[in-house]
């Protein structure tokens, strides 16, 4: 899917009432600049998936499958199952989104996902393996941006994460003469192995204002953004940057902070909708 030039009409005529609104601390849908949009999480939102769940945040809609599926591990980690991250925006989701190829937007949302959930080992990809060093299962993650309404990063992190903690592994029938691995998708035998939880914070810059979670008008006219991966433990997961603009070392520390108060805001959500943040003890 890629985006069409039109987006970059609209900061010309948006620029002047956001940064008005900034100056009296306000925003276009009368949050303040450091609120959350509201979240809504439905769990097991695909019947045929492993593990599903749509988000709404704000008026951005997302979903995101799980689907395991029996292959053989990367030749550098033998002994381990594998985690494949895909997104894709869907063409109805935005004026500005076309049919086609994943671009660069989707690519990287992907990657930043796929990235988050590595560095902080949200699932324990030792207990995959069916087969040590030929069969694992390997784990497809698909995103789909339904609506975009804005920050479209930390709704798919949180719908990433529902999904994964709800998803179940089907029962698996080794020979081990042959090396076949039979798959009944019917019966589910266990839980993903999560150990914890990871979300995304997303903090953008207008001027010399920051502001968490920008809807679609303000991410135009954004100076830079600063992504934040957030552990449900308290600790960073990772950090991404974006935009022409710049952060200063005290803007990145006032990020960091911000993430780290708005992150359990998100965990409680999900929390309420899975019934917990991990499946496996540490």
């Amino acid at each position: 899917m890629s985006i069409t030039p039109q987006q970059e009409l609209i900061p010309k005529l948006k620029v002047e009432a956001i940064m008005k609104l900034l100056e009296r601390r306000e925003r276009i849908d009368k949050r303040g600049l450091e609120d959350l949009r509201p979240i809504e999480i439905i769990t097991n939102y695909i019947e045929n998936a492993e593990g599903s769940a749509y988000v709404r945040l704000g008026t951005t809609q997302v979903v995101a499958g799980v689907k395991l599926e029996v292959g053989s591990p990367y030749p550098d980690t033998p002994n381990e199952g594998v985690l494949i991250v895909n997104a894709e925006f869907v063409p109805l989701a935005s004026p500005s989104f076309e049919p086609g190829p994943p671009d660069e937007n989707a690519i990287e949302l992907a990657r930043v996902i796929d990235r988050s959930l590595r560095e902080y080992k949200v699932i324990d990809l030792s207990k995959l393996v069916l087969i040590p060093g030929k069969k694992v299962w390997i784990v497809w993650l698909d995103i789909y941006v339904l609506d975009h309404g804005g920050n479209l990063l930390d709704a798919s992190s949180i719908a990433s994460m529902a999904a994964l903690l709800t998803t179940k592994i089907p029962k698996a029938e080794v020979n081990e003469q042959t090396g076949e691995v039979v798959v009944d998708k019917k019966q589910k035998v266990a839980d993903l192995p999560v150990r914890g939880s990871v979300v995304t914070v997303t903090i953008g810059k207008i001027g010399n204002y920051l502001i968490v979670d920008p809807m679609y008008e303000e991410e135009q006219v954004l100076d830079a953004k600063l992504v934040i991966a957030v552990s449900n433990d308290g600790k960073i997961a990772g950090m991404q940057k974006s935009g022409m603009g710049y952060f200063t070392a005290d803007e990145i520390r006032r990020a960091i902070k911000i993430a780290l108060s708005k992150a359990p805001q998100i965990f409680e959500q999900i929390k309420s909708a899975v019934g917990r943040l991990k499946t496996t003890e540490d």
